[in-house]
């Protein structure tokens, strides 16, 4: 049995696109949206961690040490290396970092100002490309960085992957029995192109795979 310190945090997720990092948070103030409404409420934020686990080895990396006020979300994997989302409420930032395993430090791909969203709700990193997304409470999927797209959605759809032109999103239905479907997109003009019955899975090596 391999013993993997990891100072209080035991709960640890394979990180998407990638066979060999786990990653797991502490989540100290709540997720990313509920450490904002403790800060917009003038409650201090108890900041949170995130650590990697290299697998095999059982390797343990703590990327960045946050400061008051700031809070991590979930990372993403992008060409070979891991990338964090940092929002520092204080100095009302999103910093999305990439983090140099041989070096063992973090390197800055952008800072936006935290006033691109009205909120962190949804708030997320997604690799495929690498993006900074948000999914608002009113039925819109937006696309932040590193250009600006917003799409109207139907209710119960998250984002899966863009490839080329074609945006894909899943959603589920209770009509009454559970269903999903996979919706394309065109990216430029946010017209539904196709509907695909079944449920997709991105696996670890970067297959996808649609369950009917």
């Amino acid at each position: 049995m391999k013993r993997i310190i990891t100072n209080g945090i035991t709960n640890l997720e394979p990180l998407a696109g990638s066979s060999k990092w786990y990653w797991g948070a502490d989540y100290a103030s709540g997720d990313l949206y509920e450490a904002e409404e403790l800060f917009r409420s003038g409650h201090p934020i108890r900041k949170n961690r995130l650590i990697l686990v290299r697998c095999p080895e059982g390797t343990v990396y703590e990327p960045v040490c946050t400061k008051p006020g700031q809070y991590l979300g979930r990372p993403a994997y992008h060409n070979g290396q891991v990338v964090l989302l940092l929002v520092d409420f204080p100095k009302e930032e999103i910093r999305i970092l990439s983090f140099d395993e041989a070096e063992e430090i973090t390197k800055p791909l952008a800072v936006l100002p935290l006033s691109i969203v009205s909120d962190c709700y949804n708030l997320m990193l997604e690799a495929s490309p690498l993006m900074l997304t948000r999914s608002a409470h009113d039925n819109q999927f937006q696309i932040l960085w590193p250009e600006r797209r917003d799409f109207a959605i139907e209710d119960h759809v998250f984002f899966e992957f863009l490839e080329g032109n074609r945006l894909y999103t899943s959603v589920w239905y209770e009509d009454p029995d559970y269903r999903e479907e996979l919706l394309v997109r065109d990216y430029d003009t946010g017209e539904l192109l196709e509907r695909i019955p079944g449920s997709l899975r991105q696996m670890p090596n970067g297959q996808k795979w649609l369950l009917v």
